[in-house]
C-alpha cells in the first residue's frame, strides 16, 4: 500500500511534464507554421512588384530613383532571414512601394492603366493578407512565449531548452499613420 502511493505521485509528475512538453511543442509548431504563412505572403507580395515596376517603368521614366529604390527594398527584403530583419525590410519596401504609388498619382495615363489598377489592387490585397497573417504569428509567439514563462510549464521549458520567438514588429516610421489628402483640388 506505501509503496503504491509514491508510483502513484511519479506517475502523476510524469504525465504531467509530458502534458506540458507536448503544449509547448504544438505552440512553438504553430509559431513556426505561422511564420510560414507569413513567407506564403511575402513571397506573392515579391512577386508582384517585378511586375508593377515594369509597367510604370516606361511612363516614369525620370523617376528612375524611385523604382531603383523599390526594386533595392525588394530585394533586401528577399534576402533577410531573421525574423527582426525581415522586418525591417519588409517596413522599407512597404515605404518604398507607398512613395511609387503617391508618384503613381502624379501621371493620369498610369492612374487609368488596367494593369497597373490590377496591380495595385492585388497588392493592397496582400498587404492585408500580410497583416493578418503578422498578427497571427505575434499571437502565436504570445501563447508560446507566455507558457514558457509560466509556473509550472517554465520548468519543462527550461529542462528542454525551449527558446521564446521574436515578434514580428513594426520599425518606428511604419507605426505613425499615413497623412491622407482627400480634398479634389488638382
Amino acid at each position: 500500500m506505501f509503496l503504491l502511493i509514491p508510483a502513484t505521485i511519479v506517475i502523476i509528475i510524469v504525465l504531467w511534464g509530458i502534458i506540458i512538453y507536448n503544449g509547448l511543442v504544438s505552440l512553438r509548431n504553430q509559431v513556426q507554421n505561422a511564420w510560414k504563412q507569413i513567407d506564403v505572403q511575402l513571397k506573392r507580395r515579391h512577386d508582384l512588384i517585378p511586375n508593377l515596376v515594369s509597367t510604370v517603368k516606361g511612363a516614369m521614366e525620370f523617376e528612375k530613383e524611385t523604382l531603383e529604390k523599390v526594386i533595392e527594398a525588394r530585394n533586401k527584403a528577399v534576402g533577410a532571414s531573421s525574423v527582426a530583419e525581415k522586418g525591417m525590410a519588409e517596413n522599407m519596401l512597404t515605404q518604398a512601394l507607398g512613395r511609387l504609388f503617391a508618384l503613381v498619382e502624379n501621371y493620369p495615363n498610369l492612374k487609368s492603366n488596367q494593369n497597373i489598377l490590377q496591380l495595385q489592387e492585388e497588392l493592397t490585397s496582400t498587404e492585408n493578407r500580410v497583416s493578418f497573417a503578422r498578427q497571427f504569428y505575434n499571437d502565436s509567439v504570445m501563447q508560446f512565449n507566455t507558457k514558457q514563462e509560466l509556473f509550472p510549464s517554465n520548468i519543462i521549458a527550461s529542462a528542454f531548452a525551449f527558446k521564446q520567438s521574436e515578434y514580428f514588429q513594426a520599425e518606428e516610421a511604419a507605426k505613425e499613420s499615413p497623412k491622407v489628402d482627400l480634398s479634389m483640388r488638382r
